[in-house]
């Protein structure tokens, strides 16, 4: 379904209401309903598949039942967007695809970004909320622009990511950790950058980055929640670690080349080929955080 036109034509367990009447009045303009789901008793697992190709995308948690409600300074007919809804089991599976080129189109777009316009449009904006009463499963993917993931009380069983050039950032604005423990984050960088903040409440127990020509900021310095394992391979981009204090127990394995460049904290030495740990962990290895690191010509930062 590739407009607003079809939504006729959705399933008859597809729940969906599509409106425009509520508005906000904030900073970007006039902010409008786009679309909301309405929750189904029997689900008991949100399986959520967003892609923004452009435009910045925010992402908040909510404590309305709606399991998904999305907002925008636009309206219907500016942009183009799919859209399916439906009940399998106890399993609800969204699927909401956001194509925001309108009159420019993509490639003027990231031209503009890069070269600046003198009748640049105005930003476009998606506010998108998630209940904090149902368990998500959530693959995410942005094109141009910026996104802003704040986790903050959700209950995220897996998260994947994956940026082509946008830059996105990823958080917990109150502190308020993932309510159940994570199973996998994944996280693709193309080119575009991807900046996680207090990584601990994720509570997730294996992370895998793959990093191309991008940066990867990961910050682990409130220490790890559950015991993490963290996989990641770089290619000719950036992969900063942000390491928690001396009492967690840390242990990195690297497998680099003589083209790429790693720099370990101080508190890391030597215990093996291609092996380093902190003081904690050669006391004692339990609940440490892993790391096993593949880079070809990038650059790899512990700090």
């Amino acid at each position: 379904m590739n407009n607003h036109a079809s939504f006729a034509g959705l399933l008859p367990r597809t729940i969906l209401v599509l409106t425009g009447v509520l508005a906000l009045p904030v900073a970007w303009g006039q902010v409008k309903k786009q679309f909301s789901v309405e929750p189904v008793e029997k689900c008991e697992q949100i399986k959520l598949d967003l892609r923004a190709k452009s435009g910045n995308c925010f992402i908040r948690p909510s404590q309305n039942r709606e399991i998904l409600m999305v907002y925008s300074n636009q309206d219907l007919e500016e942009y183009g967007h799919s859209f399916s809804n439906e009940v399998s089991g106890n399993v609800c599976r969204v699927q909401l695809s956001l194509d925001q080129e309108g009159r420019e189109g993509l490639s003027r777009q990231i031209t503009s970004q890069m070269f600046g316009h003198e009748n640049r449009s105005p930003e476009k904006i998606w506010k998108i909320y998630l209940s904090e009463l149902k368990p998500y499963d959530l693959e995410l993917a942005y094109g141009v622009g910026r996104a802003d993931v704040d986790l903050s009380g959700l209950s995220v069983n897996k998260l994947k990511i994956n940026t082509g050039s946008a830059d996105v950032r990823v958080g917990f604005s109150t502190g308020m950790a993932n309510r159940v423990a994570m199973d996998t984050f994944f996280v693709k960088v193309d080119v575009g950058s991807v900046d996680v903040r207090q990584v601990n409440l994720c509570r997730s127990k294996v992370m895998v980055a793959d990093v191309g020509f991008g940066n990867l900021e990961l910050d682990f310095s409130q220490g790890p929640v559950v015991a993490n394992r963290v996989f990641g391979s770089v290619g000719a981009g950036n992969l900063d670690i942000t390491l928690p204090g001396a009492d967690v127990a840390v242990m990195v394995r690297i497998k680099d080349s003589w083209l790429c460049s790693v720099r370990l904290s101080k508190t890391l030495q030597p215990v093996g080929e291609n092996m380093y740990a902190n003081e904690a962990y050669t006391k004692n290895g339990k609940d440490a955080l892993i790391f096993d690191l593949d880079v070809s010509l990038g650059n790899i930062r512990f700090r």
